[in-house]
């Protein structure tokens, strides 16, 4: 690993930290034991020569299915670290690769996000997907902020 990815800021900050405690979470036969955090994230990360290489219609796995909902997981426990109220992700996908994710805390819905093409699933960079979370965890925080007596729920 060269020092420059080592310092980089951006693999010291709460959400990419989630992610890799996601990630190994899921990983039930310790495959990332040892790895660096910019390894176990690595799949997350689909450039757009490499989108246009996946067909527009497919199906998704089950390991592309584990890291969608290791995002969302992630999103859901910072949801929980801010405001203190747990917060449960809820995700359906088809087996076509259409669905929805859902994050409820309490009885408050904070985050309803479509999902189309799940199979190609990705993002430019790993500071894509932190800002595109980012923007979630925000929203999210703003509406428990609004209706904290049905968060509170």
């Amino acid at each position: 690993m060269n020092q420059a990815v080592a310092a980089d800021p951006l693999l010291s900050t709460d959400f990419i930290q989630e992610m890799a405690k996601q990630m190994r979470a899921i990983d039930s036969y310790g495959t990332y034991d040892g790895w660096p955090v910019e390894r176990i994230l690595a799949p997350y990360v689909v450039t757009k020569e490499q989108r246009r290489a996946i067909p527009v219609i497919g199906d998704p796995d089950e390991i592309l299915l584990s890291r969608i909902k290791a995002f969302y997981n992630a999103i859901a426990s910072l949801v929980e670290k801010e405001c203190g109220l747990m917060a449960v992700p809820m995700i359906n996908i088809t087996h076509e690769g259409f669905g929805r994710a859902v994050i409820t805390v309490g009885k408050l819905v904070v985050m309803d996000k479509t999902l189309r093409d799940v199979h190609r699933y990705g993002y430019e960079s790993l500071s894509k997907m932190k800002d595109e979370a980012d923007k979630l965890l925000s929203v999210a925080l703003e509406i428990v902020g609004k209706y904290p007596e049905v968060a509170g729920m």
